[in-house]
């Protein structure tokens, strides 16, 4: 499994409660370019329209070697998810301060995919809260470290 690019805001700013693995529709400059690494998951979501998943705001560069075949960075990408798992996800997305945001992409074998991360937002506290606790672990393994 090679990772190409992963949402690290993400674990910051939601609670991420469930993830799913989901296909992705591409072209294939998109693939190419996936694979030199070029690709930004900030600010993207995903959105549940007619019972089908896609994906916005996901921003794949345009490919080095691509010409007037080439993508736009920013379009609309389908998600491949079964149907029962597309329910399930738009009930849960339903609910209030409830959010589908893609966590990271990833090739597994010559198939590129995203997982996706059934989110809550957190306050201002809850992430200074957050904080506070990876410190002190930090402290502690460092402590038991020198010991």
């Amino acid at each position: 499994m090679k990772i190409v690019c992963q949402n690290k805001k993400a674990y910051h700013d939601y609670n991420i409660e469930e993830t799913i693995e989901a296909g992705l529709i591409l072209m294939g400059t998109e693939v190419k370019s996936l694979r030199e690494g070029k690709a930004n998951l900030k600010d993207s979501y995903v959105i549940i329209k007619d019972s089908e998943a896609f994906l916005l705001n996901c921003h794949i560069s345009p490919y080095s070697h691509g010409n007037i075949m080439n993508h736009e960075p920013l379009r609309t990408r389908k998600l491949l998810i079964h149907k029962e798992e597309i329910i399930k996800l738009q009930g849960k997305a339903a609910q209030k301060g409830y959010s589908l945001i893609p966590l990271k992409i990833y090739f597994k074998g010559s198939y590129a995919k995203v997982e996706i991360g059934l989110a809550k937002g957190k306050r201002q506290y809850e992430k200074r809260d957050t904080i506070k606790k990876k410190e002190a672990q930090r402290e502690i393994e460092r402590a038991m470290k020198s010991r």
